[in-house]
């Protein structure tokens, strides 16, 4: 009896909290949807910087195109296709440009809602990457072919060959000519070093030049298409919003109308003499009231329209795919599950062109109409050639780029040209020099080969941890089997403040370098540290799933009490069902660290937060209310029962910009399922 009637008190308990909770609830989330506010105002103030940054442009004059403007960069891709003659020095200093206008004209395909974005511009960013691309490619072939044509008078007086080897920050190449033909000489080594080739007999003989050309960007993998679902949505959003526009403004002026005219009859009854001087007065009122008016609705109902479709591009961001993607062949790669590192080795063996030669104080060179030319091997007739092992695999052994992190030995692709695809058919004997930084593998025939990784190697995280630090900053600590990145967010910019491999710190170019949330993001993936899922990421890693819309409300809340409270990750959000998220917190308001942390728990449903009894250390999971504490719709309502009037005034000051890029970065990262 004692027990049943604990239980019913605790029941009716219950009831009255909910009572409680349903009768703010409005309130609350009126609340809420002020402070919210926060994410169109930062996505105006970036629609306004990415204006701004073309005005600088304009201003600046430096001869550079606009890589946005369609007529400019076609002028730049012409009149650089009628230069000619252009050594490999000066291609190479020339593509700094180019590769900067690609990296632009990406950025802005990224960075641009798509909602902004129409397809004719899609169409024409992507078109005038792949021109860009593809002239930067036939620039290398042309000097390439320039100073092969020259190989004889840069031969070495020792070996009797040809080797040229130049470095740069985005380009490493080694060209190397064969003038002796030695069969013996079978094995190409580049300034001594160990990168380079083992060939057969065949090529040893033949008159050939070898190029590894290692780009550290991937111009080959095919661009990402741009999501339209979001475009499509944003376009039906906008269209009702305008007739609303629209309908407001009428209604306004209807109203308006019919006021005068009941002001003109009274005006008629009463005193016709002063009927006139009433509707001249009536009609100033009018104008002047009506633009004002109309125009405070039109900005609230864009201010709304802006805030619908943030939510949406947020929403995509958490959204999981529905099918997992088709791959057609076994060896190809799935560009889901893998991705490539450390740029591009173009390893091409070269026809050696006409050499010139020297004539009465002249140069007379034989130029081919064809341009230069590929070596086919192995040959595609092989008739003449008795023994089965002419044609064995050539050994190729290359540098990785030192910049990039590889987690475990990278697995290596080749291009397949006609398929428009990596895969992994082809290659053997593949071994790896973590201390060296060296790999070597043997190849059927040459072409581009890149590096590849497990995109998902760091998923699930281990643990999470968001923290305050001064005035308008935040940390991100991301902890996972490999490595423990911490990311520093203030304003609307990212820094990667640092990365312990194995409990040791590791150097990255990165570190100390500001950059805008998705550049930022990008830099990462470059370099191997992805701890950003993808839309398809569940279909290769174990998460812990949780609806996408809870998720991304968590998120966005999480963001807005960030410069007050640290939140960390909780054991028990994985025990909760997946409409259910709990994370832990503390009032977080000194720069300095706090030793023994006292975390509180608090459990969100999407529609009603609370604080749990349990702790971290507790022995079992219980969704039971904490004593003496309520339901609230929302956590910073949540929060502000028993957080102190100091951390709610700096909640409230804090800049929308950086509410913004804190939730973007727990959108990309999704902890709360990825964890």
């Amino acid at each position: 009896m004692e027990r049943l009637e604990i239980q019913r008190i605790e029941k009716e308990k219950w009831h009255q909290l909910e009572a409680k909770d349903l009768e703010r609830r409005n309130e609350e989330l009126e609340e809420l949807c002020l402070l919210e506010g926060c994410f169109p105002e930062a996505e105006k103030l970036k629609r306004d910087t990415r204006l701004l940054s073309q005005w600088k442009h304009y201003i600046q004059c430096d001869g550079s195109p606009d890589p946005s403007i369609s007529p400019e960069i076609n002028t730049f891709i012409s009149l650089w296709k009628e230069e000619t003659n252009e050594t490999l020095e000066e291609v190479i200093a020339k593509s700094k440009l180019v590769l900067n206008l690609i990296e632009k004209l990406k950025l802005i395909l990224l960075e641009t809602p798509p909602y902004d974005l129409e397809d004719k511009n899609i169409k024409q960013y992507q078109g005038s990457i792949l021109e860009l691309q593809e002239l930067l490619h036939l620039k290398f072939n042309k000097a390439t072919e320039i100073l092969l044509r020259q190989a004889s008078t840069l031969a070495d007086l020792d070996s009797g060959s040809m080797e040229k080897v130049i470095q740069d920050e985005n380009v490493t190449l080694y060209v190397w000519a064969n003038l002796k033909k030695n069969p013996r000489y079978k094995s190409v080594r580049f300034s001594e070093t160990q990168i380079g080739f083992e060939i057969p007999r065949i090529l040893a003989t033949s008159d050939i030049a070898l190029r590894l050309l290692h780009t550290h960007y991937d111009h080959v993998t095919p661009l990402c298409p741009v999501p339209t679902s979001l475009r499509e949505y944003t376009a039906t959003v906008n269209h009702l919003v305008k007739d609303e526009v629209k309908y407001e403004e009428t209604a306004i002026d209807k109203e308006l109308q019919e006021e005068g005219k009941q002001q003109e009859n009274e005006s008629n009854s009463v005193h016709e003499e002063e009927t006139k001087f009433e509707e001249q007065s009536g009609s100033e009122v009018q104008t002047s009231f009506v633009p004002e008016d109309s125009e405070a609705t039109k900005c609230e109902l864009e201010m709304n329209l802006l805030s619908e479709t943030v939510l949406s591009a947020q929403f995509l961001l958490v959204k999981n795919a529905n099918e997992k993607p088709y791959i057609f062949e076994d060896s190809e790669v799935d560009l889901c599950q893998f991705t490539t590192l450390g740029g591009v080795y173009h390893l091409d063996i070269l026809e050696l062109p006409p050499q010139c030669k020297p004539m009465k104080g002249w140069m007379i060179v034989e130029i081919l109409k064809e341009g230069l030319q590929k070596y086919i091997y192995p040959p595609e007739t092989t008739e003449d050639v008795e023994t089965e092992n002419a044609f064995p695999p050539i050994e190729v052994t290359l540098e990785v780029q030192e910049n990039v992190i590889f987690f475990e030995d990278p697995m290596v692709a080749r291009w397949d040209a006609e398929g428009k695809h990596w895969q992994t058919d082809g290659i053997s004997n593949v071994s790896y020099k973590p201390e060296d930084r060296l790999i070597t593998f043997s190849l059927e025939t040459l072409g581009p080969v890149t590096l590849i990784q497990d995109a998902h190697i760091n998923m699930p995280f281990q643990s999470w941890e968001l923290t305050p630090l001064d005035v308008d900053k935040v940390l991100l600590t991301v902890t996972t089997v490999f490595t423990t990145i911490q990311i520093q967010i203030k304003e609307n910019l990212c820094l990667l403040a640092s990365i312990t491999l194995s409990n040791k710190k590791h150097f990255s170019i990165l570190e100390g370098k500001w950059m805008t949330p998705i550049s930022f993001i990008c830099a990462l993936k470059e370099a191997g540290l992805n701890i950003f899922p993808s839309e398809h990421s569940h279909f290769y890693v174990v998460i812990n799933y949780k609806d996408p819309l809870i998720e991304m409300k968590a998120y966005r809340q999480l963001a807005l009490l960030s410069s007050a409270f640290a939140f960390g990750w909780s054991k028990w959000n994985i025990v909760c069902s997946s409409n259910k998220v709990i994370v832990k917190l503390k009032e977080h308001l000194s720069e300095k660290p706090i030793q023994k942390p006292n975390w509180t728990l608090l459990m969100f449903s999407g529609d009603r937060a609370q604080r749990l009894k349990i702790n971290e250390n507790s022995e079992t999971f219980s969704e039971a209310l904490k004593e003496e504490t309520e339901f609230h719709s929302t956590l910073y309502h949540m929060v502000k029962d028993f957080a102190s009037q100091k951390a709610m005034e700096k909640i409230r000051s804090s800049s929308c910009q950086l509410i913004d890029s804190v939730c973007y970065m727990l959108l990309s990262t999704r902890v709360l399922s990825y964890s």
